[in-house]
């Protein structure tokens, strides 16, 4: 995901341990998210009763627990939005209510959460205070998304989007794009720590090329995004692989280390498969591909020199600038070489160079060229053309905060809890609960803090190391975020690549594996660590 830096942070146990340094890290986008998450692990727990509800405060936001409610209550809310949801994507063709039908139905399952909340004596103030903190956590999402908008306006008029795939229909042929694509999604994310990074930069790139060779756009996301989320999991410059251990409590590199044992495998049969897939492929844009390089040459100024422009954006990711920042320099440099490379394509869009670029930025932008293929790859949106997804992100962090304002996300994290009576049943409840809040809550941090939380006594309780449960919250709960196409990494994804969620997920190969992939490990007791017992006397050889 999008992060910028993060040094020298001190975090502090739940449980009133003393506190440890994690090296150099990386924020996600829920900048607010993480700060308040941060001070509560600087604090003990603290417990508040007020009636029927107990709050686990943390810092501004509150984890709530209601002891009044039940766990078919809990629910309902649940039922009738995934109820509503699947009818309008199976029966309905996602047109239930119009256009924005899933941000309507996500609106619709909070009304519902609140009526739940009212009759379990849940104050209105409760409920709002916890959508606020939820709307304020996605603030900096909602720039970056519009950020990117204008990124791929302005990346397209001034010629970088149409040169990265000029050169990659020279380079990379249709034989080895899939697996290739999930290698460089990996690389790229693995340097970054970021998966947004990745899809906002190679990303789209990979998906024109891909597009333009005959391959289908959610294999290539698949892939894409396959690989971006092996870095997004792997990398210590990522803000969820600095999370998780910190929740679980164990440092940054063991958790690292410990996650290779199922993320190595999964990442390899990830590759595996999708060699296979592109010898099953029926590439007739190869044929075409002469004539795609021809027709890009003679609409595009193409040079190098573009290739500056996501130089300089990667560069200054990597060296830790901020997410606004270096997309922001990113859209201005674009911007000059439009002006420099591109003056034709300008003066085709609008009477005045400027005003195509404020066009561009802002609104649809389309360049017209003889190839029908390309028309529709040289289109972009500008921030308008991220609209429908940011609604979708405010509707679902509308229905997240409610759901959790009313005590209904710790209850039915609670209700998992108690059926793990095994090893495996612990595993299984952690996974669940991680994909489960992933849906429920719209946001990939509640997926991990909460049944980090909830789960972590149990983990020591059965003598298993901390690092069995870090593990287990990245392997469930980061990577399967992007799957729920109203989770913030789902919407924002599906929104960048232009690939609906539907399209790319059964293609999201790591993402769906990698869950399964640390069930069978527990289920077959492979690499499942235990706590070294302090009460065993150690006895030397004399």
């Amino acid at each position: 995901m999008y992060e910028t830096s993060w040094n020298n942070l001190i975090l502090c146990s739940i449980d009133n341990e003393k506190p440890h340094s994690i090296l150099s890290g990386a924020f996600h986008l829920h900048k607010p998210s993480i700060l308040r998450i941060i001070t509560a692990l600087k604090k003990s727990n603290k417990m508040q009763e007020n009636n029927n509800l107990t709050e686990v405060e943390i810092d501004d936001e509150i984890i709530i627990e209601n002891k009044e409610l039940s766990l078919w209550e809990s629910l309902i809310p649940v039922i009738i939005l995934m109820a509503m949801l699947s009818y309008n994507i199976f029966f309905a063709g996602g047109e239930l209510l119009g256009e924005y039908s899933n941000q309507y139905i996500l609106l619709m399952g909070g009304l519902v959460s609140a009526i739940v909340g009212f009759f379990n004596k849940v104050t209105l103030k409760t409920m709002f205070v916890e959508v606020v903190e939820n709307l304020k956590s996605v603030l900096v999402p909602i720039m970056i998304l519009f950020l990117v908008g204008a990124l791929a306006g302005t990346w397209l008029v001034s010629g970088v989007i149409p040169a990265m795939v000029y050169y990659g229909l020279k380079v990379l042929s249709a034989s080895i794009f899939l697996p290739a694509s999930v290698v460089i999604a990996a690389i790229i994310s693995v340097a970054t720590g970021s998966s947004w990074t990745t899809s906002a930069t190679v990303g789209i790139a990979l998906v024109g090329i891909g597009t333009a060779l005959g391959i289908p756009t959610g294999m290539i996301a698949g892939a894409v995004i396959s690989g971006a989320y092996f870095g997004d999991k792997m990398s210590p410059l990522s803000d969820t692989t600095n999370l998780a251990p910190a929740m679980a409590g164990t440092d940054l590199f063991t958790h690292i280390r410990y996650m290779t044992i199922t993320t190595v495998p999964t990442i390899l049969i990830t590759i595996i498969i999708f060699s296979i897939l592109s010898t099953t492929i029926d590439t007739s844009g190869n044929a075409d591909v002469s004539g795609l390089l021809t027709t890009i040459e003679k609409t595009f100024n193409i040079t190098p020199y573009l290739f500056v422009v996501p130089l300089v954006v990667i560069a200054l990711i990597l060296f830790k600038t901020k997410p606004l920042i270096a997309l922001g320099i990113g859209v201005i440099l674009a911007a000059v070489f439009a002006f420099i490379f591109q003056p034709e394509i300008l003066s085709t869009l609008s009477s005045s160079n400027l005003k195509s670029i404020i066009n561009a930025i802002f609104v649809d932008t389309e360049i017209a060229t003889d190839n029908e293929k390309l028309n529709e790859l040289f289109s972009a949106g500008g921030m308008k053309g991220m609209l429908w997804t940011i609604f979708l992100i405010i509707c679902a962090m509308v229905f997240g905060g409610i759901m959790d304002g009313i005590g209904a996300l710790a209850r039915i994290t609670s209700a998992l809890l108690k059926i793990a009576t095994s090893v495996f049943g612990l595993f299984f409840s952690t996974v669940m609960s991680c994909i489960g809040l992933n849906a429920i809550a719209s946001d990939q941090y509640l997926a991990i803090v909460i049944p980090g939380k909830m789960f972590k006594k149990a983990f020591e309780d059965r003598e298993l190391a901390p690092e069995n449960l870090s593990r287990t919250l990245e392997d469930s709960g980061t990577v399967t975020s992007v799957l729920v196409p109203w989770n913030t990494c789902g919407a924002y994804q599906s929104g960048v690549l232009g690939v609906g969620v539907g399209e790319y997920f059964i293609y999201a190969i790591f993402n769906w594996l990698s869950p399964i992939m640390t069930l069978i490990f527990a289920g077959f007791g492979i690499k499942i660590k235990k706590l070294i017992s302090e009460k065993e006397p150690v006895i030397s050889a004399e």
